[in-house]
């Protein structure tokens, strides 16, 4: 399969993909490497998902043969995307409850198991790259993340503009202790503050059935804590070096690349030195026609069409016309063609270009 990509000023810097993280790791000396990709599970993985899904295990695999480093791909499941969302008619504000509040613990793993799982392993299989699983109800409920999180909270005020530039209030989502799981969506009238020290936080919001509510937020329990998105990433980012000797790479989509600079000046803010920074990998975006990025809920919604020369299995790859193991085939074919040369990694490409990178099998009902 050809490929013609232009040069960029990256490109033009590297001669392969995976130097780009020759810094951090040549500063870090880590004894091993652990590819972090995160998703929110509201929904079959479409085809940009599953594109970084497979970079990750693919690049796991350059970074081992290259370093000699044990590696692996961690996967974080966000359960915390909405599930329902409503209006509260007497305030205005929007309600959501998340997966994991609507879902339940057993529901969320039934979940990742039949829409991820099966290619994870085929992808894990083919590299000998080893993978785990962790929801974001799993880490927000460990001590490092919570314990984390307080210890930032008295700090937030250095970092509040970074992660809500529009407000200056980032905000969580706590949902209502009475096993409802709303939580305003926005979070307008919860308030968070120290109580007793360093060590606890309290947290008073409203619910959409039960009034208002407080809890006490402690390093082992005390609430369920919804980050904000980018005050998430924040969290996690910091806990994240509390493994010392594992170098943790980041890998997300291209459209991730603005809100990291402000994830960036958030971690600097409290503390962070440069060389503290998380290290991260940009795989490419898949894009309609008009240079968007390929969005399953804008073309289900009708505010957009489905691109030229785009397939069904890019919204839903459960209707890839074949195997799990053929379509981790031709992921990993593709991301071998990507991984080729730097030109080919850090740009974007157009649906009707992976239809020809990535052709549906031969005599599918697609082809």
């Amino acid at each position: 399969m050809t490929l013609i990509s232009p040069n960029t000023v990256l490109a033009n810097a590297l001669t392969n993909v995976e130097d780009v993280l020759a810094p951090r790791i040549r500063a870090s000396k880590p004894q091993r490497i652990a590819l972090v990709v995160g998703t929110q599970i509201n929904g079959a993985p479409h085809a940009g998902t599953s594109l970084v899904q497979s970079m990750a295990f693919a690049t796991a695999a350059r970074l081992h043969d290259r370093h000699g480093l044990p590696v692996e791909v961690r996967f974080s499941a966000l359960d915390n995307a909405p599930h329902d969302l409503v209006t509260d008619p007497v305030s205005g504000h929007r309600y959501q409850r998340a997966y994991a509040q609507a879902l339940g613990t057993d529901g969320i793993t039934s979940l990742v198991g039949a829409l991820y799982r099966p290619l994870f392993d085929a992808l894990s299989d083919r590299l000998a790259v080893p993978y785990g699983v962790e929801t974001y109800s799993q880490q927000q409920a460990t001590s490092l993340f919570r314990e984390t999180w307080l210890r930032v909270l008295p700090r937030l005020d250095a970092a509040r503009w970074w992660l809500a530039p529009s407000t200056g209030v980032p905000h969580l989502r706590l949902p209502c202790p009475h096993s409802c799981g709303w939580a305003e969506k926005y979070a307008q009238r919860t308030r968070v503050e120290p109580a007793g020290g360093r060590g606890l936080a309290r947290v008073s919001a409203v619910c959409l059935h039960h009034g208002p509510y407080t809890a006490t937020v402690t390093p082992t329990g005390g609430g369920y804590l919804d980050l904000a998105t980018l005050y998430r990433n924040m969290v996690k980012e910091l806990a994240a070096l509390a493994e010392p000797d594992v170098l943790q790479v980041m890998v997300k989509g291209t459209d991730w690349m603005p809100g990291s600079l402000l994830v960036d000046g958030a971690l600097q803010a409290v503390g962070l030195s440069r060389g503290q920074l998380p290290a991260r990998l940009f795989c490419p975006m898949i894009v309609a026609e008009t240079g968007a990025k390929l969005s399953k809920s804008l073309i289900r919604s009708g505010e957009a069409a489905l691109p030229a020369g785009a397939e069904p299995w890019m919204l839903d790859t459960r209707k890839w016309p074949g195997t799990v193991g053929e379509f981790a085939d031709r992921l990993l074919n593709l991301a071998g063609l990507l991984l080729s040369h730097p030109r080919h990694f850090f740009r974007s490409y157009s649906a009707a270009e992976l239809s020809r990178l990535m052709p549906v099998p031969q005599g599918s009902p697609t082809a």
